[in-house]
């Protein structure tokens, strides 16, 4: 007995989906070198020990941003007001 199989290639395409315009997704923005040595100094911390965030995100790709850029991301918040939080660009 004989078993046949046949392939159907399965064929993917990349889409690059661009999400900063979208209601959900708070303000990114790049920081300079002065704003990024301020904020590592005031946590006492390197760049490298801050959550990452891949260079490809869909919410950063359209500002321009490459690896080793310091992204503030400004969040609403129903307590605080506005919060910040700081991330490290890192290449996938």
């Amino acid at each position: 007995m004989t078993l046949y199989s046949e392939v159907f290639p399965l064929v993917t395409r990349k889409v690059i989906t661009l999400a900063p315009d979208h209601i959900d997704v708070p303000k990114h923005e790049v920081m300079t070198r002065t704003e990024a040595e301020g904020v590592l100094e005031k946590y006492h911390c390197k760049a490298t020990d801050l959550p990452l965030i891949f260079v490809n995100d869909p919410a950063i790709i359209a500002i321009g941003v490459k690896p080793g850029d310091m992204i503030k991301i400004t969040r609403k918040s129903a307590t605080a007001g506005e919060s910040f939080y700081y991330r490290y660009v890192v290449e996938v």
